[in-house]
């Protein structure tokens, strides 16, 4: 690469690492310092709207998300810019049906609803599948920024997912879920930060916007509004605004480590108010990611993988001392607050939903004691996910939206099943959540191999289920959520009308 760290990006960089833990500390030893599990995993319940729904943006604004969108953008034009049509209805259907359920049941964890509703087994399953969703997810959330960094300073790759994961895992166990909330607020001011930051210069350096618009538009860049109704194409304004519906709806309505801000704002009117200020904001973080992949087309022709982001990146702040330090920590930032997120959360339904229920007599200091060392477990759990996703490969964004379809589109469906259905039972839910996770990995695993196996053309008088079962597995993976949500929804009703409702 060649273009290496000056020392004042590198000074960035341990500033966004040193502040991040300074949060963590400040949290640790200040207030109730984190004596009980009411602080330590629900911030008291004492959060204002704006860092809550900061938060809320930061925990699923990954550096996925910042390295992905704009390599889709560059590719394929700004179709995918469409899935701002879905967090409309993404956030306006959480925000008046599951965040009042949540919020009056005062629940710490979302599973909790599901015993309430149906039954412990149905509890316990969805736990398990939620813990399943979020350890995978994390391995790639830390290995995308490490491989970043690696590729651009030649930064030891191991070193730095260790650097990354030890910190988070330190400020998450010492300062509990406000910590998280306040690190997310300031890391989410990097992102921005990061991201203006690169499309300025960018514009600058390739001649103004009018020259970047030109460009575009004659490398056919824009496109139109795509009204295709087949399910197989990747990105339409169907599978977007629509597909993109179902995927919203799995990430801010029911994920428990969504919920887990909500119910740790001061009122129910506070959580729905801070749901509603993601919309704005959400919209900002993808119209500079876009924008980002435009400048980036306008600025060179020749991209063919994912990591060509970084590349562009310190290519263009090369010789600006400290805009490629503040790019990295905005990776990072994006990193560290998604998987902080997922180690209070998963700290928090393994207490709640495993842990508590078996041991009812346990200590508060106990229990807190006990949830920071889960959250520590975790911690260490996700640099073991990293190292496998490192083993595994492809399109980063695809796989991580493909597994939170997979997973999160069941979780929707059976929460779903329980808040719309009176007459669903607890054996319906059970029967449908299997199913839906049956299929979920049927379509997604056979979408992976079958992407790696092209079938070769059908002679005539081939039998036509070749021809099927390839139609079937290339549905467009913004469809996963919503299929696997009705699937759950579909067998649960019909198993509760046999089993008497």
């Amino acid at each position: 690469m060649g273009k290496f760290f000056t020392v004042i990006d590198y000074v960035i960089f341990a500033v966004l690492l040193a502040a991040s833990m300074g949060i963590g500390l400040y949290y640790a030893l200040s207030g109730g310092r984190q004596r009980t599990t009411q602080e330590f995993l629900m911030a008291d319940r004492s959060m204002g709207c704006l860092p809550v729904s900061l938060s809320l943006i930061a925990s699923f604004q990954s550096a996925v998300a910042i390295i992905g969108v704009p390599a889709e953008i560059y590719t394929h034009g700004t179709q995918y810019w469409f899935i701002g049509c879905a967090y409309i209805l993404g956030l306006f259907i959480p925000a008046h049906i599951f965040i009042p359920v949540f919020y009056r049941l005062r629940v710490s964890s979302a599973y909790q609803y599901l015993e309430l509703r149906f039954s412990k087994a149905v509890r316990i399953c969805g736990t398990f599948t939620f813990i399943f969703q979020m350890v995978i997810y994390m391995g790639v959330c830390v290995y995308t920024p490490a491989f970043a960094l690696n590729a651009v300073t030649g930064f030891e790759l191991w070193g730095t997912v260790l650097a990354t994961g030890l910190v988070c895992t330190l400020y998450t166990t010492l300062g509990g879920l406000k910590a998280v909330i306040w690190t997310d607020v300031f890391q989410t001011v990097v992102m921005f930060a990061g991201q203006l930051a690169v499309i300025v210069v960018g514009v600058q350096k390739t001649g103004g916007v009018a020259d970047v618009w030109r460009k575009v538009w004659e490398g056919n860049r824009i496109s139109g509004l795509d009204l295709n109704p087949d399910p197989t194409e990747r990105h339409t304004f169907w599978t977007l605004g629509v597909g993109g519906v179902f995927l919203m709806l799995s990430l801010y309505g029911v994920n428990q480590a969504q919920v887990q801000r909500y119910l740790s704002s001061r009122t129910e009117k506070e959580a729905v108010r801070s749901c509603y200020m993601v919309f704005p904001s959400l919209q900002l973080a993808l119209a500079l990611s876009c924008v980002m992949g435009l400048v980036m087309f306008a600025h060179m022709f020749i991209v063919c993988f994912p990591q060509m982001v970084i590349y562009f990146v310190m290519d263009m702040l090369h010789g600006l001392p400290g805009l490629p330090g503040l790019f990295i920590a905005c990776l990072f930032s994006a990193a560290l607050s998604t998987i902080s997120s997922a180690f209070n959360s998963l700290a928090t339904v393994t207490m709640e939903d495993l842990i508590k229920p078996q041991y009812p007599a346990m200590t508060e200091a106990r229990a807190t004691l006990l949830s920071k060392v889960l959250a520590m477990s975790y911690g260490l759990l996700c640099l073991a996910m990293a190292y496998l996703t490192h083993l595994m490969g492809d399109s980063v964004l695809q796989v991580a939206l493909k597994i939170f379809g997979m997973v999160g589109g069941p979780i929707l469906g059976l929460f779903c099943l329980g808040m719309f259905f009176p007459w669903a039972n607890s054996i319906g839910a059970l029967v449908g959540l299997c199913a839906g996770l049956v299929v979920a990995f049927w379509l997604g695993i056979g979408s992976i191999l079958n992407r790696s196996t092209r079938p070769l053309p059908l002679e005539c008088g081939t039998n036509a289920t070749i021809a099927i079962q390839t139609r079937f597995y290339s549905l467009s993976y913004m469809w996963y959520s919503g299929f696997n949500c009705t699937t759950v929804i579909l067998i649960g009703l019909i198993i509760s009308f046999l089993t008497g409702r």
